[in-house]
């Protein structure tokens, strides 16, 4: 199936699994909304329902994400078991996670960096294996979407939405294996504990929540700046344009992660 930009289309006609997925994690984030108003026990210096309901929200926009541009994959690729059984996997990888974060919140301890028993520390290392695979699916179609000519997107977002995709796998795997290795997110010793509002990234110290923020985001950046170039741009140019600014990314990510590497907060 050929789409223009005009097209209307529905993600469930081309992503159900996904779109269903978006919707249950969504909804369940209601009962954790709950559990945050009725449960006064912290965490850090936090609610302890604070992490899985960031996780419920990152985790709607990237599927979410994921299920729009969905649109853009060979025909080939909907309906097959393929591709359909890769789904599953990621389906499950992904509910893993919900349920051992929000597990670990419900019994008063942590869900990351927690080695200190043997079943926190399977859980954990599990957790880092079911990341991967559901960051893998950026990649997957990333690479679907840049090998497919019948999109029906310009040249210039086209290849957006394909590295969009793939720099968001590419340029997390290394900030997230760094933050696992490392058993924490900090880079110094913090001393008044002052951090961002929201986003809670030390002020004190390097952050590596800040790289690994940037990097995950980089499927909704790059294809935002293709539609730009494409609306703003002589043809010939949007293309160049595009891959300068999938370096211009990679290069601030890079940056940022040297400089939380180095202890520097990024701001």
């Amino acid at each position: 199936m050929t789409l223009t930009l005009g097209t209307p289309a529905r993600p469930w006609d081309f992503a159900p699994t996904l779109t269903a997925l978006a919707l249950f994690i969504a909804l369940t984030a209601l009962p954790v909304i709950a559990a945050m108003a009725l449960d006064a026990r912290q965490f850090d210096g936090e609610s302890i329902w604070l992490k899985p309901l960031k996780f419920h929200v990152a985790l709607v926009i990237y599927i979410a994400t994921l299920a729009f541009f969905a649109r853009y994959l060979p025909a080939s690729w909907h309906g097959s078991s393929l591709w359909n059984g890769y789904l599953v996997i990621v389906t499950v990888s992904i509910l893993f996670e919900i349920v051992w974060i929000g597990g670990a919140a419900a019994l008063g301890t942590a869900s990351h960096f927690n080695v200190a028993t043997p079943v926190a520390n399977l859980g954990y290392s599990l957790m880092g294996v079911a990341a991967v695979t559901l960051t893998s699916a950026s990649l997957v179609m990333g690479i679907g979407i840049w090998r497919n000519a019948a999109s029906g997107l310009p040249p210039a977002l086209h290849l957006a939405v394909a590295l969009g995709l793939i720099l968001t796998f590419v340029l997390t795997l290394p900030v997230a294996g760094t933050m696992a290795s490392n058993l924490s997110h900090h880079i110094g010793a913090s001393v008044t504990g002052a951090r961002l509002p929201i986003l809670g990234w030390s002020r004190e110290v390097g952050d590596l929540r800040a790289p690994h923020f940037m990097a995950t985001h980089a499927l909704h950046a790059l294809p935002v700046a293709g539609w730009l170039f494409h609306r703003l741009l002589p043809a010939p140019l949007g293309v160049p344009a595009v891959v300068a600014a999938a370096a211009g990314f990679a290069l601030l990510v890079a940056v940022m992660f040297a400089g939380a590497l180095a202890g520097r907060p990024a701001i």
